[in-house]
């Protein structure tokens, strides 16, 4: 991929300003929170908000913050222990960051959002959906963990290494710095919270217009899943974006930029 040592830079250039994206740290819940984001480009369209996964942060979304830049205000906060963000003592559960998220979104005073999640982000943001509904103007599960079939950190991690092998090597870098950054006691604690949530409860409850999204070789959110977690929602569909492994947001950004404007377009 000719653009991978750009977008690399890029991902790795906080707390540098760059392409327009800058950072900033607010004091959420006591914690201090460190957020990449992309100015207002004045169309009067929503924010979106997107919530980075286990192990990672900000970083790996840049790609989709910069193709999402020119149409809406973007907001990409490193959850509590990872990326730029402090760390609290322990891990929090899929709970916990949905009410760190709540009190980042009323921190920032911003009108009911787009919230994208990815991976495990993509439990955060159904839990934030389900728990804090007036929050969401529209959510977008992206590559949602995890499935049932493989719920336990064994499967969870051997999907994951199987999907290692599907992603752009250009992420590497990316993965490391994060899991450095987070520490992998964090990261395996983290993991076992995944294994513990039931996603398809915070799921049934929500009511705002969503998207599922999966890359067609994603082996942590294979089809049934995602059209079975899609199912669970009134408001909802799937969508596939061929080619892509689970990193869906990071290597198919302008796929699934037009997904989420298709999907704001509806509300």
């Amino acid at each position: 991929m000719g653009f991978a040592p750009e977008q690399l830079r890029l991902a790795l250039a906080a707390p540098r300003p760059a392409a327009g994206l800058t950072s900033e740290w607010r004091l959420v819940d006591g914690l201090r929170t460190h957020t990449r984001r992309a100015a207002d480009p004045g169309t009067g369209a929503p924010p979106v908000v997107l919530v980075h996964g286990l192990a990672v942060s900000h970083r790996y979304l840049t790609p989709l913050a910069l193709a999402l830049a020119p149409t809406h205000p973007v907001y990409v906060p490193d959850l509590p222990g990872f990326g730029l963000s402090a760390r609290p003592r322990g891990a929090y559960d899929v709970g916990r960051h949905a009410a760190h998220l709540a009190a980042w979104l009323a921190a920032y005073g911003l009108p009911p959002a787009c919230v994208l999640g990815h991976s495990f982000g993509a439990e955060v943001a159904a839990a934030l959906a389900a728990r804090h509904p007036g929050l969401v103007r529209a959510l977008v599960l992206a590559g949602p963990t995890s499935d049932p079939a493989a719920r336990s950190r064994r499967g969870l991690f051997g999907r994951f290494l199987v999907d290692t092998l599907r992603e752009a090597k250009w992420q590497a870098p990316i993965l490391l710095r994060d899991v450095v950054d987070a520490r992998p006691t964090r990261v395996y604690a983290t993991l076992s919270h995944s294994a513990r949530n039931a996603i398809e409860e915070d799921a049934a409850r929500v009511t705002a217009p969503t998207l599922v999204v999966t890359g067609a070789r994603d082996p942590l959110a294979p089809a049934a899943w995602r059209d079975r977690l899609a199912r669970l929602m009134p408001n909802a569909r799937a969508a596939v974006v061929p080619g892509a492994a689970h990193n869906v947001a990071t290597t198919a950004p302008a796929q699934v930029a037009t997904a989420v404007r298709a999907l704001l377009a509806r509300c």
